[in-house]
C-alpha cells in the first residue's frame, strides 16, 4: 500500500491477524424506544444524562473458516497499512446476509468507514443473490441505531428476552433489516 491509501480487502491468510483490531469500546449515549403500531416499527430516542463506554468481548472464532468460503466473508478496511474497520457476514437461512459484526476503530469513526463497509456488504449480498442485509444490536446502542436507520435499515423485530440472563438485563435486542 502507498501512503494515504484507503481500501477494503477481503480476509486472507496474510491479513488474518488484523481481524478484531478495530473492535474497541464505544460510547453509550442513550437508547431507542421501539414501538410496533399498525404493522410497522418506529422508535423514539432517550438520551442519557451520563454516557458510558461499552466493550464487547472478542469473538473466539476460527477466522480461517471465512477465507474463500462462499457462505461467509470478512472485509477489512485499511487506512495505509493499519486495519481500522471490519465487517463480518454470512449467508442466513432467510436469504439475507447477516452482519455478524461491524466495527470501526475509535480514531477513525465519523469518517464514512462504516458506510463504506455496509456498501461492501450490500455488494457481497447482491453477488450472492441475497435479498438484503440483517443484523442485531441493542436498544442501548443509540449511535448504532441512528447509523442503521440513516442507511435505510428498518426495525423488523425486538426481542426482550435475548439479554435477560446478563447483568445489564434491561437491554433489548433490536433486529434491523435492509431489503434490496
Amino acid at each position: 500500500m502507498t501512503v494515504g491509501e484507503k481500501m477494503i480487502k477481503e480476509i486472507t491468510q496474510q491479513n488474518l491477524s488484523d481481524v478484531n483490531k478495530s473492535n474497541q469500546p464505544f460510547p453509550i449515549i442513550g437508547k431507542i424506544i421501539p414501538v410496533y403500531s399498525d404493522g410497522a416499527w418506529s422508535f423514539t430516542e432517550c438520551v442519557f444524562e451520563k454516557e458510558y463506554e461499552k466493550e464487547y468481548p472478542l469473538d473466539d472464532e476460527q477466522w480461517e473458516d471465512y477465507i474463500g468460503n462462499p457462505n461467509k466473508a470478512i472485509f477489512l478496511y485499511y487506512d495505509n497499512a493499519e486495519c481500522v474497520g471490519q465487517i463480518r457476514l454470512r449467508k442466513y437461512w432467510n436469504k439475507y446476509a447477516y452482519i455478524e459484526d461491524i466495527a470501526v476503530a475509535k480514531s477513525h469513526r465519523k469518517n464514512g468507514i462504516g458506510s463504506k463497509l455496509i456498501s461492501k456488504a450490500i455488494a457481497w449480498a447482491k453477488s450472492n443473490d441475497l435479498c438484503g442485509l440483517m443484523l442485531e444490536t441493542q436498544d442501548t446502542n443509540l449511535l448504532a441505531c441512528r447509523f442503521y436507520s440513516k442507511l435505510g435499515f428498518q426495525i423488523g423485530a425486538v426481542d426482550t428476552m435475548l439479554y435477560a440472563n446478563f447483568d445489564n438485563n434491561d437491554e433489548k435486542a433490536v433486529f434491523w433489516y435492509k431489503k434490496f
